[in-house]
């Protein structure tokens, strides 16, 4: 399969621009048919239907998301990595819903977010449609019986200001009306499949007025086995291990096959570089589950998915072997110590070195990798394993440098995180990304 996807990626001269308005129903992998390639340097525009709730109440999706098509990048092998420079982010979302879960019992085979069945008639991933609103609004097509495997424990609706960054949750009668004209509120691409969440008409908190910070809480590269979307990571992955449905996997198969696409860290915004490991032949460049805004951790479980506009380009990074993402932050993003010390800062260094007899002071930038795991500790000590075996640092020292250069960040409970450092010049060189730190930090 390899050498067939292989000859198919070059079968074709690679793009300067391409845009993607086509998605993969929840799964992604080797099995899903690459558009393309993008040359490397290129750009990839990308209209995304949200994330989260759509998928979960849609019983034909075999993921918890509806990310883009994968987009093969010219000369992207194995072994190697791709840079993603988020250039232009924008919300497209009129309104969306979101909040607590909970799962339908006897509407699903071990798993609610890959593996649903109708109860009633028992079709497996059964089409359906909306009638009406509320809850009880998602019917199957073959028998008419409400069919959702999740329901609101303490739900939302929440208004979208694009412009000004600000958002409100509405109170019952309003999120009745949106309800009403569900898809268009919504902003559903042509080509999305899901129902959109707004249908559930669920407004438990009316008039919370929250900031907007929108960013992409999964996007990445395919990986090298066919793996629900949703599922593209360690803590959410873990439940693939030994599951009772066809994309089961070891847990060897699952960590040697993810790429940590899935990773909900609200700092992969505009502007920001995120670089990803390449697992098959041109990556499979994907995108997917925008939020309108997400503290540290999505402690509740979900955000506020929304449909949306991102435009990004690409640069190949020959020879560096990465098991997740590396993370370029933007300065307001990096935590205070991992920030960049300032020409001045820089010069009381050199002087206080002088006093004491250290003439040399490092050249750094930061740096930051994400660790994955099925909890915050297993988690944490992955990004700092990850980061000791890119950087050719001790593990010891990564924790040192990691604890007065930087920091440990909630991405996603229960096991996402930031392993944040000022890492030396010379080594982000001779893993070819300096270029990148230096250009991203004006080093």
């Amino acid at each position: 399969m390899t050498t067939l996807l292989s000859e198919a990626i070059t079968a074709q001269p690679p793009v300067k621009r391409l845009r993607v308005d086509s998605y993969t129903s929840g799964l992604i992998g080797p099995s899903q048919t690459m558009l393309g390639p993008l040359a490397d340097g290129g750009t990839l525009i990308a209209g995304t239907p949200p994330g989260c709730w759509g998928p979960m109440i849609t019983p034909a999706f075999q993921g918890g998301h509806e990310v883009t098509q994968p987009v093969a990048i010219a000369g992207a092998e194995v072994g190697d990595a791709v840079a993603l420079k988020i250039e232009r982010l924008r919300v497209t979302s009129v309104a969306t819903s979101s909040g607590m879960m909970e799962f339908v019992e006897g509407r699903y085979h071990g798993d609610p977010f890959v593996a649903k069945f109708c109860a009633a008639c028992g079709t497996e991933h059964p089409a359906s449609h909306v009638e009406g609103i509320g809850e009880d609004a998602i019917r199957c097509d073959h028998c008419g019986a409400e069919v959702s495997a999740f329901r609101f424990k303490h739900g939302y609706v929440i208004v979208l200001d694009q412009e000004n960054q600000v958002s409100l949750t509405v109170n019952q009668q309003v999120a009745d009306r949106l309800a009403g004209n569900a898809p268009l509120m919504s902003a559903l691409p042509e080509l999305a499949a899901q129902h959109s969440i707004l249908s559930l008409a669920r407004a438990d908190i009316p008039g919370v007025a929250a900031h907007m910070r929108p960013f992409l809480g999964n996007i990445g590269t395919t990986p090298s086995r066919d793996i629900p979307d949703s599922h593209n990571c360690a803590d959410f992955g873990q439940y693939l291990v030994g599951a009772p449905h066809r994309y089961a996997l070891t847990h060897e198969e699952l960590h040697a096959a993810k790429t940590d696409g899935h990773m909900d860290t609200n700092s992969v915004r505009e502007g920001c570089i995120l670089i990803c490991p390449v697992k098959v032949p041109g990556a499979g460049v994907y995108l997917g589950d925008m939020h309108a805004q997400q503290g540290n951790g999505e402690i509740a479980g979900h955000a506020t998915d929304v449909s949306g506009e991102t435009e990004i380009t690409v640069e190949v990074i020959k020879n560096l072997a990465l098991e997740g993402p590396i993370l370029l932050q933007n300065i307001d993003d990096l935590p205070p110590m991992a920030r960049p010390m300032s020409a001045l800062q820089r010069q009381k260094v050199a002087e206080l070195g002088a006093r004491w007899g250290q003439r040399d002071v490092e050249e750094s930038g930061p740096i930051t990798f994400i660790g994955s795991g099925a909890n915050l500790n297993e988690a944490t000590e992955n990004g700092l394993r990850r980061a000791a075996a890119v950087t050719g640092l001790a593990y010891e020292e990564v924790l040192n440098r990691a604890t007065i250069t930087g920091s440990i960040d909630i991405s996603r409970l229960p096991g996402t995180v930031r392993v944040t450092f000022l890492c030396p010049l010379a080594i982000l060189e001779r893993i070819g990304i300096g270029h990148l730190v230096r250009e991203k930090y004006q080093l």
